[in-house]
């Protein structure tokens, strides 16, 4: 027998073995420009040859690897830290804790990570290595699957698996009776010529194999190009949305927060309507977890466009509600106490529950501002105010024991002057800018439902009517979720396929018996991996029936 590792000069019979008991895997021919070797390099191959070796270091598995743990690394502060995307008004709140750290956060676009530069540089990276990796193997795997199997080894005794029995049939006979056992098995196979002085055969099976290789590679290719469509084609909104007030329209400038992808617009927006007719917020009362959350429900009434009939839906945490292809989830919840200012000359200027942003979502102590334009230059009111749910005094100092509102409160401190709203400079609704007013009260003021605060001057009055509860929705739409999914779920279909099919090859052999009557039949057998096992037990089943099939032949 000729040996596997032959001369590079070697009978095709020796090439036929080495082939035969070559692992599976797919040849590929190096140039002697990537090898380094072959003449001079002149400056534009040089080039050409250093955007080689960029490619392929880009390509490899190392750097795909390298990638996709940066890339898990830096979603890890989007886990973390709030996100403008979903949770605006958290990140107000990190903002008024940490005034300090919040800034230099934000330069990094931490608050904002999956939209930063650097990760989408990093997904970019991510998207060229594995496209760049991907299309070259599935070709390659395409190649591989059509392949024949390879020529019979001369020696089939030097193969893993192997066996060797009489026959009684001539050898162009016992090969035709072992191919008819594989192919009855759905063997690949390979015949030796017709005029050919030697009889074998080839089988070969697990093909199945490459095709979940392919599957796999391809649905992973499928779930980048999910992604990267729900990023351009898909959109993000956020509204804060208090119990009672009239239904809001789907339309940017409704939208407290509107992040739309590359090819979305204004117009693209579906012309549904919401209103939040009333949320519940459940807490345990006793024991160790006392305070925390039970329960959430955002009982809210829409209609899917202008002429629809109003339907209603409790939309929960993790129970969106899906108005034609988007869907609307609860993100946050707080409490908007209402108030009533009356000006100097007894006009109401503002009548409304305002929205107080939680700055401990543990109590539910709430911030918040209250701005009631006057009706001339000068009079505007304003107020800044911390509102208690379950309010009591610890040593002088108002807190929450509870997040529910079973005492509410609110502390205030009034302003007057000049708002600055007709100045033309944005301002936020959870900030108050003194600039141009006058604190009313040395110290503030404690209201319960129902008290009222005259100003002094004669300036006006505040009253504190009741409490409210807002919900924070979070609008979104991509079109690119389903079939990440459908591609996530084929591509562990093919990793499963590829783990549990093994690539095997079975080669006959038969040479005339020394006695010149009838034949030395030998089978052998090779399957690149047998981590799990039976193919020892396959390999001798198959043994058995081909020396049976013979015999009956015989018969």
């Amino acid at each position: 027998m000729t040996d596997v590792h032959t001369p590079q000069s070697q009978p095709e019979s020796a090439a036929g073995e080495d082939e035969a008991t070559h692992p599976f895997g797919d040849t590929q021919e190096v140039s002697a420009a990537d090898r380094g070797t072959g003449g001079t390099a002149q400056p534009a191959a040089a080039n050409a040859g250093w955007l080689r070796w960029g490619w392929r270091q880009l390509t490899s598995m190392r750097t795909a690897l390298i990638l996709l743990f940066l890339l898990a690394l830096g979603s890890i502060p989007g886990s973390i830290l709030p996100q403008e995307g979903t949770d605006p008004a958290s990140v107000q709140q990190y903002y008024t804790s940490h005034p300090g750290l919040a800034p230099w956060l934000n330069h990094f676009g931490l608050f904002n990570v999956f939209a930063a530069p650097w990760f989408a540089a990093i997904y970019l990276l991510l998207f060229a290595s594995l496209v760049g990796c991907v299309v070259p193997r599935t070709l390659r795997l395409v190649g591989s699957a059509r392949t024949p199997p390879p020529r019979a080894p001369r020696n089939l005794a030097r193969l893993p698996q192997s066996s060797s029995y009489s026959s009684p049939l001539p050898p162009a006979a016992a090969v035709d009776g072992a191919a008819a056992v594989l192919g009855g098995k759905r063997f690949r196979l390979r015949r030796s010529a017709a005029d050919a002085t030697d009889h074998w055969v080839s089988a070969e099976k697990g093909y199945l194999r490459e095709v979940g290789n392919l599957l796999f590679h391809l649905s992973l290719l499928g779930v980048l190009l999910s992604i990267a469509a729900g990023g351009v084609f898909g959109y993000k909104a956020d509204k804060l949305v208090v119990e009672g007030q009239p239904a809001f329209s789907d339309t940017v400038t409704a939208l407290d927060e509107f992040h739309p992808g590359r090819l979305v617009s204004g117009s693209d927006l579906p012309p549904f309507s919401l209103a939040l007719n009333k949320f519940t917020a459940n807490y345990i009362e006793s024991g160790e977890s006392r305070g925390q959350p039970s329960n959430f429900n955002a009982n809210v009434t829409y209609k899917s466009s202008p002429g629809a009939k109003p339907e209603t839906y409790n939309v929960r945490i993790n129970d969106p509600l899906s108005v034609d292809s988007l869907k609307i989830y609860l993100i946050g919840h707080g409490y908007a106490p209402e108030f009533k200012v009356t000006g100097p000359n007894g006009q109401v200027v503002y009548d409304e529950a305002t929205p107080f942003i939680p700055a401990n979502t543990g109590t539910f102590l709430s911030d918040g501002v209250v701005k009631a334009p006057g009706s001339t230059s000068g009079t505007d009111l304003g107020f800044m105010g911390v509102f208690v749910p379950t309010a009591i005094s610890v040593g002088g100092t108002l807190q929450s024991i509870f997040p529910a509102a079973d005492a509410p409160a609110v502390s205030l401190i009034g302003y007057s002057g000049n708002l600055g709203l007709n100045s033309g400079v944005p301002q936020s609704v959870y900030q108050l800018d003194t600039t141009g007013m006058t604190k009313v009260s040395g110290s503030p003021r404690l209201l319960t439902p129902g008290q009222t605060w005259k100003l002094p001057g004669g300036k006006g009055s505040i009253t504190f009517v009741g409490v409210k509860q807002w919900a924070s929705l979070a609008i979104t739409y991509d079109p690119g979720q389903v079939p990440a999914l459908v591609c996530g779920i084929l591509a562990l279909a093919g990793l499963l396929i590829s783990f549990f099919v093994r690539r095997r090859r079975v080669f006959v052999r038969a040479v005339p018996a020394a006695s010149g009557a009838g034949s030395v039949v030998t089978v052998g057998g090779l399957t690149r991996s047998d981590a799990s096992g039976g193919f020892e037990e396959e390999f001798a089943e198959l043994a058995t029936e081909i020396a049976a099939a013979e015999s009956e032949v015989k018969q």
